[in-house]
């Protein structure tokens, strides 16, 4: 039984062939393409201004030189939201649940927000490796330390997210099983347990909304350190 439970996470493969690929291709598949009529239907003027609000937000902190990356980091926005989103429905897989497709996000995305910084502006980039006023018995000590707090940052992105959803997802496989295994003994039990676990679904709805969002915002804040 304690197996069973990470089965979930396994990634699924048909006939020996891994099913990732398709995982990720399902989200693309839902959003409709834009149309050049001058009237919509209301689900393409919600996205429209859904992502028109969340772009204006994102761009923000961010300089005129970050407002290349609107498109990207708005369509990664998306991708992981649906992704979470689409992952706590019954008899599903969720990708984002596996720590080395969020590091392959992660990781390039981060060292090109640090080739940016080292090509436009490298006195100001590796300037965040020693803080001014430092005194200079802690300058190396201080140095080391901020340049592994640097390397760690897309292996944090990669973590937080595969943390935060795996954690929900083992709590809600946890609180269905009891309330099952209670329902024919303690009926009033189980009962009580099946609103905890509506409740707790509410709450991973949210947590999958905002763990996307905040991947997005971390990235966001390293670009506007190296533009």
């Amino acid at each position: 039984m304690t197996l069973s439970f990470f089965d979930q996470f396994m990634s699924p493969t048909f006939m020996g062939i891994p099913l990732m690929a398709l995982a990720l291709s399902l989200p693309w598949m839902l959003y409709p393409s834009p149309s050049s009529r001058w009237l919509n239907n209301r689900f393409i003027a919600l996205q429209g201004w859904f992502i028109n609000r969340f772009t204006q937000q994102l761009l923000l902190p961010l300089n005129i030189g970050g407002h290349k990356w609107a498109a990207l980091l708005t369509s990664l926005m998306i991708f992981l939201i649906t992704l979470n989103m689409l992952g706590l429905l019954p008899y599903t897989f969720t990708p984002t649940t596996q720590l080395s497709l969020n590091l392959g996000l992660a990781v390039p995305l981060w060292l090109a927000t640090v080739i940016i910084g080292m090509r436009n502006q490298p006195t100001h980039a590796l300037g965040h490796l020693l803080p001014e006023g430092t005194p200079v018995p802690l300058i190396p000590v201080l140095i080391i330390i901020e340049t592994i707090s640097l390397f760690i940052r897309p292996l944090a992105l990669g973590v937080r997210l595969t943390a935060n959803l795996t954690a929900g997802h083992l709590l809600i496989q946890l609180i269905a099983t009891a309330a099952f295994v209670l329902l024919p003994l303690m009926p009033t039990v189980a009962l009580l347990t099946s609103t905890v676990l509506i409740l707790l679904t509410l709450l991973e709805v949210a947590v999958a909304m905002i763990q996307a969002y905040v991947f997005v915002l971390l990235l966001t804040l390293y670009l506007q350190e190296n533009v």
